[in-house]
This record gives structure tokens, C-alpha cells and sequence, in this order.
């Protein structure tokens, strides 16, 4: 999952109830039935609450519980499970899917979720123009659709959605122009969640613009309207103070037990621990690995694993030189030592990666070549490419935030600028924070030479993390290659198991040895932290948890 914006606190209604946070939150923790609220830390602020505009796990940890999809995963798991759909079927050609819906779910604006309803998010998105085919804007729909109804720029591809038909109320027909092995479980992403047609309408949802090279919606429905049929309703976003979710009491299935989350961005990782320690927060996110012993050794709290399901790496843009050379990208992958960087700061809960995708998916292989830690070979590759040393390389990374894979970004681009100073490269360093400029940048392709960024996974299939990254012209790395989009073509709509398995090893062989687009470097066993009487959190290892089943004390 990627990774905005300045917005208009204006815009943004929010209020905190009865208590202030740190109240709320020690209520909840005494198990006060009068006041279930619980109070939960991530790092950063989401960058807008339209789950179509959105890649990043900040905000998609806000729309989690305000939206739902045609189909969810099972809790802990990438196994996909029916949701607003309560089943669907494929035509024998693979190119049409009906998916019959649950009856008598209700959008929050209490209009009525039905096939019409589907039909307008699926037009919607294909509909997009304008500043909403920037990749910046609509990341996951490009991914997965890979183009539009009128395709603006010339490298979007055909689009792979075809029309929706509704079929009375309850039945919502999808016609794909090709075969899509992943399209079920890719729809369980949030950018393919159900909004209400509404309020999409009603708040302006549609109007953006492109403000100084960054997507900005105008409207006011992805800051203070988001409306959609789940478990919790917005109730409030303050920009740099929290975000506030309250229960919705109509919900169509098991409702929440609290009657209300805060969700507080916290940059500063000592100070997310301190705020679990004192009782101001009831649980966080992104522990980094130094401090888990810390949570451990504390009576009052608990650490919660999450699957490991991610990719931490060094992306290179090869639309500029000295990158566009292969024999550069393969002395950079050689000069960064990344074993040194994994041992060195993630404290045993990580494992240096070696290509795009984890190693528990299938179609990894070990076959890949390996870039160990070499600064003279990296020094001769750039002799060969004919370059007098040192080499310079922009070299970007992020402020303000921790990321599952990557819990303390300075730190590595400390480590890793030292490891290619030492491999014939001079390193210009450059930030940004988080929020808004440095996810923008790096997916518009803006982001130096290289640049620190992951990837955390939203469905269990290669094609989330290959076919995302490399299957269609991605501004992130710079590079079209016909080869590889015809052979992930081939493995995303091939029917024979054993035959994917074997052409996505053959496509990260390819990768890793013919193309070096960037060097992965870790897969991190990401940490939460909580205080021991809340229960029924289930880490996801896609990062989207849900809320509805979290408890705490005696609720």
C-alpha cells in the first residue's frame, strides 16, 4: 500500500465530546461502559477521505470503517470474503461477473445501497478527467484498470472495464474488456469501496485541480462528507489533532461495541509510546522494533504482530541520467548494504529482501540475483559505464513519518548514503514531509534518482506488487518494457496455477537481472502496541484493521 496536501481546516468539522483526548482515552482504559471510546495513534494525518484518491495506509485506516467494498478479506488473512456482495459468478469467456447484493444496507445519508449504486462508483472511476488521471490522483484505479473511458495521456493503457448493468435492485452485472485473474480480490482495496452516489454529488467529489504539480480535490465531500455504509460514521477531522468516528447504529451487520474512535496522527515515534504509557492513547501503530521490548516489559500493555505481507526498497527512476544506465542502477544496488541497514535497526524483525514481492507469495523465487553489499564491484560497474567517480545521485527520502517497512526512514538513508559514498557515488540528500509533497513526488516521478519508499500488499497475488509496479508505465521508476508488460499480461490472466507460479518467478528473474528498477531491501514483522484491556484487534497484514470488533474492559 502507498503511502498530499495542504488542505482547509475551514473545511473540516470536528469536535471531541465530553472529554478531551487524554480523558477519553483513560475512560476507556478504566472500562467505562459510559464512555467507549477508544483512542488510537498512527503517524500521520490521512491525505483525503475519498477512498477512490487515495493510496496510502494513513487514510485508508480512516476509510476502512466508514466504507466497504462488493467484497472484503477475512479478518488477519488476503482470503476474500463477500461483503456488500453476498456472492458473485464468472462467465465462461471470463470477461463478465454478477454480483448479487445484500438487501437493505443503507449509505449514512440513509440512501439506499443498491445496483444503481454500484453502477455509479463503477462509472465514476472509469468517468475520471482531468486532474483525476493524474497517477498522484487515482494511483489504485490506473493499477488495476490501467485506463480510462478518454485517456488524456497517451501512456495509460486500454481501460479494462467495460460498463455495469443493473439488473433490478440487487444485481450488478461487470463487463471487463479481457480476463482478470486478480480483479475479485483487487476489489477488495479501498479505491474500490461503494460511496454513497449522493453525497458523492451533493459535496462537490468531482471537482480538483493540479496545484503546483499535486493533485487537490475542491470539493468538500473528501474532507467533511465521506459517506458510506459501514460499521462507523465521520464524525470530525482536525487536521494535525485527529480524526473522530462514531458508531453507526444502522449498520446492516454486527454493530461496533464502541461508541466512538479518535485517531490521532503522532509523527514522533518515542512520543506515540510515551502517549500508550501514560494512558492518553489505548492503542498505535507502527512500534518500531527498538521499542517493542519496551511494550513487552510493561504489565499495563501488549504488543500485537502483523503478518509480515510488505517490501521496503530504494526505488530508481531511470527517465534521468546517470540512472538511465543499467550498469549504474546495478553498482547502486551493489553500494547499498542492506543487510547492514536490516540488522542494524529493524531488531530482528525483518528479513532482507532480495526482489518486489514477499517471499510467502507464490511466484517468488530464490533464483534472483542477490546484490550482496560489494562497494569495489559497484566502483568497477561504473568504470565500465564509462563514468568518472564520484558519481552524484539525487537521493530522496521522507520526514514526518514511520512506516511498517520502513519504522525510522533517516536512519536508512543515513546508512545507505554512507554504504554508496563508499561505492563511488556522491549523495545530494533531499526530503520532504510525508504529508503532503513526498508520496506525490515519488509517484509522479519527481523524486531524484532514488528515493526510499514499500509497499505494503492488498491481496494475496503477485500481481499486487509486480503487476502494480511494473506491469504498465509507472512514473515512480521511469521505464516502459514491452517484454515484461507482455509477460505479466500473460501471467495476470492466466488460468493454470502452476503456470503463474512459474511466469511471475521468470518476471522478478527479469526484474532483478535485466532491468534493476530498484533494490528491495527489507520485509519487516510490523509491531502494535495496546494497552491490555482492549481486545478483539486482529492485525491485517494489508494494515487496513478493522474497529468494529475492538473492545475495551468490561464493554
Amino acid at each position: 500500500m502507498r503511502m498530499g496536501m495542504r488542505r482547509s481546516a475551514a473545511l473540516i468539522a470536528a469536535a471531541l465530546g465530553t472529554f478531551g483526548l487524554a480523558g477519553a482515552a483513560l475512560a476507556a482504559h478504566r472500562g467505562d461502559e459510559a464512555t467507549p471510546t477508544l483512542v488510537y495513534a498512527g503517524a500521520a494525518d490521512p491525505t483525503y477521505l475519498d477512498p477512490a484518491l487515495v493510496s496510502d495506509g494513513e487514510s485508508f485506516r480512516v476509510t476502512t470503517q466508514i466504507f466497504e467494498g462488493l467484497v472484503a478479506l477475512k479478518p488477519g488473512t488476503t482470503t476474500v470474503i463477500p461483503a456488500l456482495a453476498t456472492s458473485w459468478t464468472n462467465s465462461k469467456d471470463g470477461k463478465t461477473w454478477t454480483f448479487f447484493l445484500r438487501k437493505g444496507v443503507k449509505f449514512h445519508d440513509n440512501t439506499a445501497f443498491n445496483a444503481k449504486a454500484v453502477c455509479y462508483n463503477f462509472n465514476r472511476w472509469y468517468n475520471f478527467s482531468g486532474a483525476f488521471q493524474d497517477p498522484g490522483a487515482t494511483f489504485y484505479y490506473q493499477s488495476i484498470f490501467t485506463g480510462f473511458k478518454h485517456n488524456e495521456d497517451p501512456k495509460l493503457g486500454p481501460p479494462l472495464y467495460k460498463g455495469c448493468t443493473a439488473k433490478g435492485n440487487y444485481t450488478a452485472v461487470i463487463k471487463l474488456a479481457k480476463r482478470n485473474g486478480p480483479f475479485i480480490p483487487s476489489l477488495a482495496l479501498q479505491s474500490f469501496a461503494m460511496q454513497s452516489p449522493k453525497a458523492l454529488a451533493t459535496f462537490g467529489a468531482d471537482q480538483a485541480e493540479i496545484a503546483n504539480g499535486v493533485f487537490r480535490p475542491t470539493g468538500t465531500y473528501a474532507f467533511a462528507h465521506p459517506t458510506g455504509t459501514g460499521p462507523f460514521k465521520f464524525g470530525g477531522w482536525t487536521i494535525k489533532q485527529k480524526v473522530v468516528l462514531d458508531r453507526n447504529d444502522s449498520y446492516w451487520g454486527k454493530k461496533a461495541k464502541l461508541a466512538q474512535v479518535i485517531i490521532r496522527p503522532i509523527a514522533d515515534n518515542s512520543a506515540r509510546v510515551q502517549a500508550l504509557q501514560t494512558g492518553e492513547i489505548n492503542g498505535m501503530d507502527l512500534l518500531q522494533p527498538q521499542d517493542v521490548p519496551t511494550v513487552q516489559n510493561n504489565s499495563k500493555l501488549k504488543v500485537v504482530n502483523r503478518p509480515s505481507f510488505n517490501v521496503a526498497y530504494v526505488g530508481i527512476n531511470q527517465s534521468k541520467p546517470p540512472t538511465d544506465n543499467l550498469l549504474v542502477r546495478k553498482a547502486i544496488a551493489y553500494g547499498l548494504d542492506r543487510a547492514g541497514v536490516v540488522n542494524a535497526f529493524y531488531a530482528g524483525r525483518a528479513k532482507v529482501a532480495i526482489e518486489f514481492q514477499p517471499p510467502q507469495l507464490f511466484g517468488w523465487t530464490s533464483k534472483v540475483p542477490r546484490y550482496d553489499y560489494d562497494p569495489a564491484k559497484a566502483k568497477a560497474l561504473l568504470q565500465q559505464a564509462g563514468l568518472t567517480l564520484p558519481v552524484t545521485l539525487d537521493f530522496w527520502y521522507p520526514t514526518g513519518v514511520s512506516r511498517p517497512y520502513m519504522p525510522d526512514p533517516q536512519r536508512n538513508f543515513e546508512a545507505f548514503s554512507a554504504s554508496l559514498e563508499k561505492s563511488g557515488f556522491k549523495i545530494v540528500p533531499h526530503s520532504a514531509p510525508w504529508r503532503p509533497d513526498y508520496v506525490s513526488k515519488v509517484n509522479a516521478g519527481d523524486a531524484g534518482n532514488i528515493n526510499m519508499i514499500g509497499w505494503t500488499g492488498d491481496y494475496g497475488d503477485p500481481d499486487d506488487f509486480l503487476g502494480v509496479f511494473f506491469q504498465n508505465y509507472n512514473p515512480q521508476f521511469g521505464f516502459q518494457n514491452a517484454k515484461l508488460t507482455a509477460l505479466l499480461n500473460k501471467a495476470e490472466q492466466e488460468t493454470n496455477f502452476k503456470k503463474r507460479v512459474a511466469e511471475y518467478q521468470q518476471a522478478n528473474i527479469m526484474i532483478m537481472r535485466d532491468i534493476v528498477p530498484g533494490v528491495p531491501y527489507a520485509h519487516s514483522v510490523p509491531a502494535l502496541g495496546f494497552q491490555r484491556t482492549v481486545s478483539g484487534y486482529v492485525a491485517s497484514p494489508i494494515g487496513t484493521d478493522l474497529f468494529g470488533p475492538v473492545s475495551i474492559g468490561g464493554q
